[in-house]
This record gives C-alpha cells, sequence and structure tokens, in this order.
C-alpha cells in the first residue's frame, strides 16, 4: 500500500505542482483499497472536502496509472493522517478515526480566532444617512440582514473619515444579532497578512485556512494594504474565491476604488471588481450639520447644563469639511472646553478654541498644485496639461483641471486662465460650465472629480 501511495504522490506532484501537493496532497493518507473504493485519511473535514472537490479525478487517474482498480474515493477524517509542509506535527502514531470537529466558535469570533474587536458605538442606529453615503448604508443593510444577496463582495472605498469602518462594524453586529450561529470574521487587512505570516512561521498554514475558509461573512478593512505583498495576496485571493463558491459572503473596505489600488495583482482587482462597489462621497453641508446636531444630544447628556448657542454647528458645518472624525473631535473639544471654564458656547469662544483646526481646513491649494494632481491622475505630460493641443485625450483633463481651480482657489478666472498658458477667461468660463454639465449627468466623471478632489484635500 505504501509503495503504491509513494507512486501516486510523485504523478499528483508532477501533475498538481509542488505549491499545491505540499498543500492539498501531502497530508493525505491511502489506508485501504477494498470494493472498488479508496480509503483516503485527511487530518480536516475542510481538507477533506476541498480535496474531494478538487482533486478528486486526479487522484483517481493516479490511482489507476499505479495499477490499482478504484471506482471512487472516501474521505474520513483521522488525526493521524501526515502533517503537511505550512502545519503542525501530528502524533507518530495513527489516532482513531473520528468525525471532523467544526472550529469552535461561533458569531463574532474572539481575538484567539484572529477577529478584530467591534467598536460598540459603530451601529446603524447612529450612522447619520445623507445623500453621500446612502447607497453604502442601504447596501450595507442588505449584507447585514444575513438573506440572499445579488452582489458579492461588496465593496466599500472612500477617504479618512466617511464611515466606511463604521459600517463595518454595523455589519458585523447587526448580523450576529439576527444569526447568533452565524460565523463573521471581521479584521484589517494587516491583521490578515500578520496572521498568515505567523501561520507560516509556526507551520499552523493548514489551521489558518480552514478558519478562514469556513466562515459566514468575511470582512476585510483597508484591503489596499495588501498590495505588493505576494505571498498575502496569493492565499487571499485562494481564500476569496473559496469563499464566493461556497456563496459565503464577503465585504471589503478601502481608501479607493479596486482599479486604483497600486501594486494590486490584476486578478485581486477583477475579483473585487465583480461585485457592488460604492463610494462614501465626502459629506456635502447637510449631512455633516445632520452629525452634528446628532452628536450634540449624546454630549449635552455628557455635559449637563452647557449652552451652545445658535449658529454655532452651522458655522461648524461649513468650516470644517474635511472628515467626520475631525468634524467630532471639533465639537468634543468644545464642549470640553466650556465645561473647564464655564463659558457659554458660542462664536467667539469657537473661534479661540477650534484655532488649529479651523486654520487646517482653510489649507489653500494652488493653481499649479491641482494641475499637477491632475495630470499625474490622467498620466499626461504638465506641458501638454496647459499647452495649445486640443486633442480629447487632453482637453477633457485640462477642462476638469479648469474646473478645480475654479472651485478651490480664490483666484479669478482672467488669472486662472494666465495659468493655463495664457488662455481668455471665456475659455475658463466654457470649460467650467462644461465640467458641471459632465458632472451631473456622467457618474464616472464626478468620482474622478471627487477623488481628485479628496488628494488635493488632503
Amino acid at each position: 500500500m505504501n509503495e503504491l501511495w509513494a507512486g501516486v504522490r510523485s504523478e499528483l506532484e508532477a501533475r498538481v505542482g509542488t505549491h499545491n501537493f505540499a498543500t492539498w496532497i501531502a497530508p493525505l493518507d491511502l489506508r485501504a483499497i477494498e470494493g472498488g473504493s479508496a480509503d483516503i485519511a485527511c487530518p480536516t473535514r475542510f481538507l477533506s472536502d476541498w480535496v474531494s472537490r478538487h482533486y478528486a479525478r486526479p487522484i483517481l487517474d493516479a490511482l489507476s496509472n499505479q495499477g490499482a482498480e478504484v471506482e471512487r474515493l472516501n474521505f474520513t477524517i483521522a488525526t493521524g493522517a501526515r502533517p503537511a509542509p505550512g502545519t503542525a506535527a501530528a502524533s507518530p502514531a495513527p489516532a482513531p478515526e473520528q468525525p471532523a470537529a467544526r472550529v469552535p466558535a461561533r458569531g463574532i469570533m474572539g481575538d484567539d480566532e484572529m477577529s478584530a474587536p467591534l467598536d460598540s458605538r459603530f451601529t446603524f442606529d447612529n450612522f447619520i444617512v445623507g445623500k453621500p453615503n446612502e447607497l453604502a448604508h442601504a447596501a450595507a443593510r442588505r449584507v447585514a440582514e444575513g438573506g440572499p444577496v445579488t452582489f458579492n463582495p461588496l465593496f466599500l472605498y472612500g477617504g479618512v473619515g466617511l464611515g466606511k469602518t463604521h459600517l463595518m462594524h454595523a455589519i458585523a453586529r447587526e448580523r450576529q444579532a439576527r444569526d447568533p450561529e452565524a460565523r463573521v470574521l471581521y479584521l484589517s487587512a494587516e491583521q490578515f497578512m500578520y496572521r498568515f505570516v505567523r501561520a507560516l512561521r509556526e507551520r499552523t498554514v493548514m489551521n489558518f485556512k480552514e478558519l478562514f475558509r469556513t466562515v459566514d461573512l468575511l470582512m476585510v478593512d483597508d484591503v489596499q494594504f495588501i498590495a505588493g505583498k505576494d505571498s498575502t495576496q496569493e492565499e487571499f485571493f485562494h481564500t476569496f474565491n473559496a469563499l464566493v463558491d461556497q456563496g459565503k459572503q464577503i465585504v471589503i473596505s478601502a481608501d479607493r476604488a479596486p482599479g486604483e489600488i497600486k501594486d494590486m495583482e490584476e486578478r485581486i482587482r477583477s475579483r473585487l471588481s465583480c461585485g457592488l462597489i460604492v463610494d462614501l462621497h465626502p459629506t456635502d453641508y447637510e449631512l455633516r450639520l445632520s452629525i452634528l446636531q446628532s452628536k450634540t444630544e449624546l454630549f449635552r447628556a455628557t455635559y449637563p447644563g452647557l449652552t451652545l448657542c445658535d449658529g454655532v454647528l452651522e458655522f461648524l458645518a461649513h468650516r470644517i469639511t474635511s472628515n467626520v472624525r475631525v468634524l467630532e473631535g471639533a465639537l468634543q473639544r468644545l464642549f470640553a472646553f466650556a465645561s473647564l471654564t464655564g463659558h457659554d458656547i458660542d462664536l467667539d469662544m469657537t473661534q479661540e478654541s477650534l484655532a488649529d483646526i479651523l486654520r487646517a481646513s482653510d489649507r489653500k491649494v494652488s493653481v499649479e498644485e491641482i494641475q499637477r494632481k491632475v495630470a499625474e491622475h490622467y498620466n499626461i505630460r504638465l506641458s501638454d496639461l496647459v499647452g495649445p493641443k486640443r486633442v480629447r485625450t487632453l482637453a477633457r483633463p485640462r477642462q476638469i483641471a479648469m474646473y478645480l481651480a475654479k472651485q478651490m482657489t480664490s483666484r479669478s478666472l482672467p488669472e486662472i486662465g494666465r495659468r493655463f498658458g495664457g488662455r481668455d477667461h471665456t475659455t475658463i468660463m466654457h470649460g467650467v460650465r462644461k465640467i458641471e454639465e459632465l458632472r451631473r449627468e456622467d457618474r464616472s466623471m464626478a468620482e474622478d472629480i471627487d477623488l481628485l478632489r479628496r488628494a488635493l484635500e488632503m
């Protein structure tokens, strides 16, 4: 039997490759052949399920080529099966066969099982919905319900402080509340990479694979951090495929769209793009004001008796546009400052105590900076962007740069025209109006402009 299995293993290694052989075939043991059935021992249920789906035919062919009359394979779980490279060593003596034990954790997995802790503040109830984030909120709600979803993965992207992590935590908590038996695994991409590297070092890769590929909902935050990490990308790709093949839901977040993540393998970009991609747009004035009003109610309970004067929230919503975290932090500072000094929260105190935040929010962007960023974004030369050529591949980026210069600087139209090769102010006005029109009609154009604006505001 040992000689037969050695011949099968040698043939399979040549057929499936060294990496696949070491991961999936090396842990197997041929125990017996009887009545046309080969009894093969596997160390885990996960491994047996995977091999039966992907390698049953090659194993049957190899057994036949070695002279064995086998028509079917019977996989049993035995802790005495040989360990694969990258797994903890098994006991040298065969152990009794036993039913496969499921990974014990349920629901939100604990730290020992690689899940990151969830922030109790991040729920759907306290997520303020507005036009910039309503689609992301609706999609997150649908996933959290746990029923059939027509998109997989759900990919959320946007700048810092726009609510990606809030929605990720809310999904995990809501899913667990609806189905306590659901296996939900939430972690950052950096944690995924760290756990994978540790599994390689400690020779527990099969345990890592079994955990990640047997969840009901996998959530990975800030996936852009695995870009350029070849071995981690490889494992992430196979984990992604395994879960999708099983119909399990995946939720991913990043700071940019899949196609914008540099050094990410093309096959992963393609996989991430096959579901629903949702951009959390920068907050508008109405949404910022709603957030401030909601947070004010919470702070009033913490700091009772303080007076918030009219116009303060409107002033903050107008002046602090970078992200929600900065906005909430500014309001927190106001209440803390007022409680320590006994002053009312009026506009004078607001401007005094938030001087540094307000100065940062007033960061000036130059026309030249806008031109460089647009040229870089569209992969064109700066000299062509401001030059006389009128081909479409240059004209549209040039008009976008004109539009951003008008929106983000205090320069007059004639001043902007001089910085675009001495163009007349009417040319600048035409370009601005054209982009305003296209932005309303073309979603991809609107997304490009929002991405550039965020990059310039950072």
